[in-house]
């Protein structure tokens, strides 16, 4: 029988990385290197999660998927996107300003790579004071001022600045340029895919004195230039009940805040259900299974499992991710 399923967090060195996936999240004992990315659950090549409790420890979720299909992920899941796994589910540390930069869409990355484009969800779990993401344009452009811009080192002067706060929620669609500032930590939820366009990387350089590699020509393939989008999600918060933050054929999201233990039912949906921690100590409760999950952590219900109680040790506050 299936049951609530964690797995070991797959990180990721960054240059603009630190020590909070360590020292808050406990992700590692390493405090020293500055990991910027803890990979949640992802089932991209050479970053296969493998489950970390239960009797399917060190198994990897391609195996699962291809042992126990619709049982794992849903019916519908199942038949849609086969053995691959729909999301690839990160936590990300922004200790200095990413580069800008911009992923292709499904049908530009079809043609150069044969994979998915990237289109992704940005939920803010911390902003320090005065910290803010750049996100789209900030005025119509076209193409040739875009280039002169990028030509001239001022491509900051042409995107949108939003000060963030926890609780705040962003849609990326693919072909948008964008950046995560420094001093700000997100819960990203993006399609399974690792293909990342830099276009400007704040003239900055490695330990040996090296510049990252940009990558002007192919980001200027990808960028939507005309593209009419409201970025920032508005929700209403709900205390005790379930939060709708966003629904697509993309992904579906909830968020639960709370201090009183929920009771969910997920018979009708035929999807896996991830939940991701984070604020508090929630311990979820079903047939056969008792599992806590602390600030940082993330578990998959599978598809067979109808039912989860979910009760909060102090106030918690829980993201709920399916298809």
């Amino acid at each position: 029988m299936l049951y609530p399923l964690k797995f070991n967090p797959i990180l990721k060195e960054r240059i603009w990385g630190g020590k909070t996936l360590a020292e808050q999240y406990r992700k590692t004992i390493d405090t020293h290197t500055k990991f910027g990315e803890s990979w949640e659950i992802s089932d991209l090549d050479d970053n296969i999660s493998v489950v970390a409790n239960g009797f399917l420890v060190e198994n990897d979720l391609r195996e699962l998927i291809e042992i126990y299909m619709g049982e794992l992920v849903g019916e519908t899941v199942f038949d849609q996107y086969g053995l691959g796994f729909p999301l690839l589910i990160k936590i990300i540390d922004a200790q200095e300003n990413l580069s800008v930069q911009v992923h292709p869409d499904d049908e530009l990355a079809q043609q150069r790579y044969e994979q998915n484009g990237k289109t992704e969800i940005w939920y803010i779990i911390h902003a320090d004071e005065n910290a803010g993401i750049y996100l789209g344009f900030n005025k119509p452009i076209e193409k040739q001022d875009y280039v002169e811009a990028v030509q001239q080192n001022r491509i900051l002067s042409l995107l949108q600045f939003y000060s963030v706060k926890k609780g705040d929620m962003f849609f990326i669609p693919a072909g948008t340029v964008h950046a995560l500032g420094k001093g700000v930590q997100v819960v990203e939820i993006q399609q399974p895919s690792d293909v990342t366009y830099r276009i400007f990387d704040w003239n900055r350089v490695d330990s040996s004195g090296m510049a990252r590699e940009l990558h002007l020509a192919e980001s200027l393939d990808a960028i939507h230039f005309n593209q009419d989008e409201v970025y920032k999600i508005e929700y209403e918060e709900k205390f005790n009940a379930t939060s709708t933050l966003f629904r697509s054929d993309f992904v579906n999201m909830n968020a639960l805040i709370f201090s009183k233990p929920i009771q969910k039912n997920y018979s009708t949906i035929d999807s896996f259900v991830v939940y991701l921690c984070v604020e508090g100590e929630v311990h979820l409760f079903g047939d056969n299974f008792h599992e806590p999950l602390f600030a940082g952590e993330t578990v998959l219900i599978p598809s067979s499992i109808p039912e989860v109680n979910l009760v909060p040790k102090t106030k918690s506050i829980l993201l709920e991710i399916y298809i």
